[in-house]
C-alpha cells in the first residue's frame, strides 16, 4: 500500500509491502512522488530491494563522493578540476545527509544555495558530477538507491557564452604591459594561442618533437576531448616558434600555475581584469573564419567535433561582414557583361 501526503512545501510518499519495511521519500513535486511510488512497488514485487534500509541510513553522500573520487575521478583527464568540484560539494550540508534522506528537496536546496555564489553553468557541472556518482553507486556498487534524485531537479539555465574578443586596443595594452623583466613566455604564449587556437594546457604540453616547421604543423596527441589533432601553423606562428630557445623537450617548460599567476598580474597591469586567457582561443577561431577557412578547416584547427559548440566560439564582427559583402557586390557589378544596348 502506498500513501502520498503534502507536508509543508514537499510531498511525502510512503510505500508499505508485507515482508518489507516501510520506505519513505520526500519530493518537491507530486508527480515525482507518484512516479517513485510506482517504481518502488514494482521493485519490491520483483524482489529488487533489500529487506532492510540500514545501508541507506549508514552511508552518507560524502561517503559516495569519496569513493567516486578514488575510483572514477582519477581516471578522468580533468582530475584536478573535478577534485575541486567534489570538495565544493562535500563542503555543503548535503554531503552529510545519509542516503535515506537524500531527496529532490535536498538537491534543490543545494542548487539554490550555489546559485547565490556562482553562475548557472558551474552549478550544472557540479550537479552532473553528483548525478553520475549516484548512478554509478546504484548500478555498479550495489547501493540500494531506488532513484536518482538529481534527475528530477530542474537545472539552472546555462551561462551565456562569452563573446569577448581581443580588440586592437586591448592587444596593444597587453603587449605594452609585458616588460622585459616579466615572464619571458607570456608574449610568445599569447601569440601562439591567437595564431593556432590551442588551449593553454595544450600549449604548455606541446613538445618540440611534435612540431614540424618544415610541414608547418604541430601535433597534439592529448587534448581536452580525448581526440588527437594536428594544427596547421601560420607564418606568424612559425616565426614565434623559431625565436624560442630549445632548452627543454617542451616548447614552454613552465607550470600551469605559473602561467595563471603571470596572466593575472599581466591583465591587471594592462587594465583588462575581465580578459581571460581562454578568450584568445575565441579570438583565434573568429580570425580563422574571417580568413576564409571553412567550418571543417576551422574544426581541424580548434578540435571542435560539435558544430554548435564551434559556433559558440565564433564572434564575427558585423562591420567586417559588411565590408566583405561590399567587396562581393563590387566584384559582381564589374563582372556583369554588357549587352551592347546603346
Amino acid at each position: 500500500m502506498a500513501t502520498i501526503r503534502k507536508r509543508g512545501s514537499s510531498w511525502q510518499a510512503q510505500v508499505r509491502r508485507q515482508g518489507s519495511p516501510p520506505i519513505s521519500r520526500s519530493f518537491a513535486l507530486k508527480a515525482d512522488a507518484l512516479r517513485w511510488v510506482r517504481e518502488t512497488e514494482r521493485s519490491i514485487d520483483r524482489a529488487d530491494l533489500p529487506t532492510t534500509t540500514k545501508d541507506l541510513q549508514r552511508i552518507t553522500v560524502a561517503d559516495l563522493l569519496a569513493r567516486y573520487e578514488a575510483e572514477m575521478t582519477v581516471k578522468k583527464r580533468g582530475t584536478d578540476r573535478e577534485r575541486y568540484k567534489l570538495r565544493v560539494i562535500r563542503s555543503h550540508p548535503i554531503a552529510g545527509l545519509p542516503l535515506a534522506k537524500l531527496s529532490t528537496v535536498a538537491v534543490s536546496q543545494y542548487r539554490d544555495d550555489r546559485l547565490r555564489v556562482v553562475q548557472g553553468g558551474t552549478v550544472r557541472r557540479e550537479l552532473a558530477i553528483l548525478q553520475h556518482c549516484l548512478e554509478v553507486a546504484r548500478k555498479e556498487w550495489g547501493t540500494p538507491l531506488l532513484t536518482n534524485p538529481v534527475q528530477s531537479v530542474t537545472l539552472p539555465e546555462p551561462s551565456r557564452a562569452r563573446d569577448q574578443r581581443l580588440e586592437a586596443e586591448a592587444g596593444q595594452k597587453l603587449h605594452a604591459a609585458i616588460g622585459s623583466a616579466h615572464a619571458w613566455y607570456l608574449r610568445p604564449l599569447m601569440e601562439l594561442a591567437i595564431e593556432t587556437g590551442m588551449r593553454r594546457g595544450e600549449l604548455l604540453a606541446l613538445l618540440w618533437s611534435h612540431v614540424s616547421l618544415e610541414k608547418r604543423t604541430a601535433h597534439l596527441p592529448i587534448t581536452k576531448n580525448g581526440h588527437a589533432r594536428t594544427v596547421a601553423l601560420t607564418p606568424k606562428a612559425i616565426e614565434v616558434l623559431r625565436a624560442l630557445p630549445r632548452t627543454d623537450p617542451r616548447v614552454f617548460p613552465v607550470s600551469g600555475n605559473a602561467v595563471r599567476l603571470a596572466w593575472e598580474r599581466l591583465r591587471v597591469r594592462a587594465g583588462l581584469p575581465g580578459l581571460r586567457f581562454h578568450d584568445l582561443r575565441h579570438e583565434a577561431v573568429s580570425r580563422f573564419f574571417e580568413a576564409g577557412l571553412s567550418i571543417p578547416e576551422v574544426a581541424l584547427m580548434s578540435g571542435h567535433r560539435d558544430t554548435r559548440m564551434l559556433m559558440r566560439y565564433t564572434h564575427l564582427r558585423p562591420e567586417d561582414v559588411a565590408e566583405k559583402l561590399a567587396r562581393a557586390a563590387s566584384v559582381k557589378e564589374t563582372s556583369i557583361p554588357t549587352l551592347g544596348i546603346p
